[in-house]
């Protein structure tokens, strides 16, 4: 016996009609007909279509305010029939259940209703029973049943009909359901969360949206990225995004959402490798680039600001992968476009997740992001000395800088430009040696510069090597039970340090 069943009958009930007039005269055409409730079925009338009232079928009414419509046998009856299983043939007859060979169905807008604010009786009425019933009775019977759960499945029902007609097969129905799952799962999600309220009693994380990538970090690793990244940038130009891509491209919108002037960053590794605040975007790309001209080779470039001509022509003497900027001015963008596997972007309203996931060992790890950017309210001098207006300035940009820097993590600046970084090493004095070192090889003057950590300092050793190299002041969030012995050689030495409170591990 053939897997490929014929459409005869479809149920239809859904809120989202755009392209359902074609389905609904192709499927016409073909002899279809159709079963539906309220607007739905004067919908179809509309289009000179014949349809049969769900309440005609079933002889109840609507009931309890519309919450009960489509909740019957004669209408579950007809979707659940096996069609090859003699008794269910039998019962199907012996109560008049018509079969129902397509269920078109869309679900209340629960997460779009929280989303608007509305009350909570409001976002309750909008827990769709009859839909998702519907759905999960088509989707389990998919041997006999197409089921199409949302508008996103009416284009490949509409190039199904229009290449097949009326007939499916096996291998139709069951994608069809395979997606009518995803629907039911990510919905309930939905629900299951605005009842936890944010307590994390479970995990349950869905997105809708799937990208599969070319690779994953590394060619041999297989990658998909789940978003919808066009929610955030317009890609100009540039080739097929990567995953190591997406890591760099999140850490810089991370980084750039923390600085209000105008800022230009260079990361490399997800890492900054160039930073600089400055009242002209053009010289604030000079001193980004000049803090390591060798990693950024190959890097992502990120700015806050409108990206003009001047700047471009800079820019455009470098080969790096990835630029993201609000927009471009005309000219700016005629040079940049020059090269076109350059990966250009427009960072639209930068709405991030607040949660970070990742998996370790036969679990999950779930925690809130680290939002927290320091002002000078946050800062407690510790030392007799206290900083002066300037250090206070380059003592919050370099914590800003040292946040978003992988542990441990050292960051030296000075007159808001990032001099050197140490990035993730297992000691911090290692890090600090690090930073140091980068700073004299590209030749910057570390005296009077600033010192931030990601975390405390145990001993004050650190403190002593920043001091030999000039710098004159420091941030870092205390909570040492030795950071009497660092704040010591700081009053001894005649440096300023400042705690903040505020740890900000990276890993």
């Amino acid at each position: 016996m053939t897997d490929n069943k014929r459409i005869r009958t479809a149920l239809v009930s859904v809120y989202h009609k755009d392209k359902l007039d074609l389905i609904i005269k192709l499927l016409h055409q073909e002899g279809v007909k159709f079963i539906s409730t309220g607007g739905t079925q004067t919908f179809i009338e509309s289009l000179g279509i014949p349809c049969q009232a769900v309440e005609s079928l079933t002889n109840y009414p609507a009931i309890l305010g519309g919450r009960v419509k489509t909740l019957h046998p004669k209408i579950f009856g007809g979707i659940l029939c096996r069609r090859e299983n003699e008794g269910d043939k039998e019962q199907i007859a012996q109560y008049d259940i018509p079969e129902i060979d397509l269920v078109i169905v869309d679900l209340y807008p629960f997460e779009d209703t929280v989303a608007s604010g509305a009350d909570s009786q409001s976002i309750i009425e909008k827990i769709d029973i009859g839909g998702i019933s519907l759905i999960r009775a088509a989707a389990k019977n998919f041997k006999d049943v197409v089921i199409v759960a949302s508008k996103a499945q009416y284009e490949p029902l509409y190039e199904l009909i229009q290449n097949k007609g009326a007939e499916t097969t096996v291998e139709d129905r069951k994608w069809f359901a395979k997606e009518a799952f995803s629907v039911s799962s990510h919905y309930d999600s939905a629900i299951f969360n605005w009842f936890d309220g944010g307590e994390g009693s479970y995990l349950r994380y869905t997105e809708n949206e799937a990208k599969i990538l070319r690779y994953g970090e590394n060619p041999h690793q297989k990658a998909v990225f789940f978003g919808k990244f066009e929610d955030l940038f317009e890609q100009l130009q540039g080739k097929e995004i990567s995953y190591n891509n997406l890591l760099d491209i999140d850490a810089a919108v991370n980084l750039i959402n923390d600085f209000e002037d105008v800022t230009f960053a260079i990361l490399k590794h997800n890492n900054a490798c160039g930073l600089a605040s400055r009242p002209i975007l053009l010289d604030a790309w000079k001193d980004a680039l000049a803090g390591d001209p060798v990693s950024a080779y190959g890097g992502v470039l990120i700015t806050n600001a409108v990206i003009d001509k001047a700047t471009a022509e800079e820019i455009h003497k470098l080969f790096y992968e990835v630029i993201i900027a609000p927009d471009y001015d005309v000219d700016a963008l005629e040079i940049l476009t020059q090269k076109q596997s350059r990966i250009i972007l427009i960072l639209k309203e930068a709405k991030l997740k607040q949660k970070q996931i990742r998996t370790v060992l036969n679990g999950v790890l779930l925690q809130d992001k680290d939002l927290k950017t320091e002002t000078e309210n946050d800062l407690k001098v510790v030392t007799k000395k206290a900083p002066d207006t300037s250090l206070i300035d380059d003592l919050l940009f370099a914590n800003k800088l040292v946040k978003h820097t992988k542990s441990n993590a050292i960051i030296l600046a000075k007159g808001k430009q990032l001099l050197a970084s140490g990035v993730g090493q297992t000691s911090r004095v290692d890090a600090l040696k690090q930073a140091i070192e980068k700073a004299k090889t590209f030749g910057f003057d570390l005296n009077g510069a600033v010192m931030a950590s990601d975390a405390f300092f145990p001993f004050p050793d650190c403190v002593e090597i920043a001091s030999q190299a000039g710098i004159v002041s420091v941030i870092q969030p205390g909570g040492s039970i030795r950071d009497q012995l660092s704040i010591d050689y700081c009053d001894e030495h005649g440096l300023s340090m400042v705690t903040t409170g505020f740890r900000h591990f990276k890993h």
